[in-house]
């Protein structure tokens, strides 16, 4: 296995210590202002992976574990969350801001993303409390709030020169997906339908609820659509409701995730940006 090293101010000395763990030197693969370092023909064992990874967490290292071979190129779809993945915010958050209803919000949306409450169950509980609130609050949080995460674009610059195909697939709303796929030049995307009824929110969606499972089937989809299989995709999640098509992927990407999503991806990402996983597929 190769194990490559990345963080955003770790200094050479930390980053060989991490490397003598694994038996092996730390070559400076450093470009375009990403730190990165790669350690070729890891002996790989779970107990050497559990150890470095412990120790690179603690030193804000990310380190990723990648067959030697694997490319950027071998893939063929990037399927990605929107909220805390593609972008910083949780938008039914912020929407909920506006009606003095975050922390009542915001709760619901962290038992949710940790896995400890059903994501239909969350979502439909978290748009009630937005009945009665002005259309406009999602344009302003648009406006306002929403941002991209760190090295999005960079990311989608490259993973677009390399011929992949892009999803954005999110348990959020259309209002935020549709606008994000035009500015973005992203192929496709499906989330949420927020009711809206005379310039007001009703508390309700339209349709099925995007969850985990139809998030899946969203990424089975596409590939279908696409001709190609799965293991061809890239899927990249921070919450529960991201497991599912994780699991179906080629290679998951946890994005500075909740433990429980961390744990399960192929790699996480929990201290660089999206364009971590450049070093990585290089």
């Amino acid at each position: 296995m190769n194990l490559i090293l990345q963080s955003l101010n770790a200094d050479r000395g930390a980053i060989d210590r991490i490397a003598n763990l694994a038996g092996v030197a730390a070559v400076d693969i450093s470009n375009g202002g990403r730190h990165a370092w790669r350690c070729d023909g890891v002996d790989y064992s779970e107990s050497l992976k559990t150890l470095i990874d412990a120790a690179g967490y603690g030193a804000r290292i990310d380190c990723a574990w990648l067959p030697a071979a694997l490319k950027l190129g071998d893939f063929k779809l990037l399927a990605m969350d929107m909220d805390s993945t593609l972008i910083t915010i949780e938008c039914i958050d912020e929407i909920a801001d506006m009606q003095g209803l975050k922390p009542q919000v915001s709760a619901i949306t962290e038992a949710a993303m940790r896995g400890e409450l059903e994501f239909n169950e969350s979502l439909t509980r978290r748009v009630a409390l937005l009945q009665g609130l002005d259309a406009t609050a999602l344009q302003r949080v648009l406006d306002e709030r929403l941002q991209l995460s760190p090295g999005a674009e960079t990311m989608l610059t490259a993973v677009k020169a390399a011929g992949l195909k892009t999803l954005l697939v999110s348990g959020g709303f259309t209002f935020f997906t549709d606008h994000m796929k035009a500015a973005l030049g992203l192929d496709y995307a499906h989330s949420n339908v927020l009711e809206i009824v005379d310039g007001k929110l009703t508390g309700k969606v339209l349709g099925g609820i995007v969850n985990a499972e139809e998030k899946k089937l969203t990424v089975e989809r596409v590939c279908a659509g696409l001709n190609i299989a799965p293991s061809q995709a890239i899927v990249m999640g921070d919450g529960a409701n991201d497991l599912a098509m994780m699991k179906i992927a080629g290679l998951s990407v946890a994005f500075r995730a909740k433990p429980v999503v961390r744990a399960q991806a192929s790699v996480a990402l929990n201290f660089v940006g999206l364009d971590g996983i450049l070093p990585i597929l290089a």
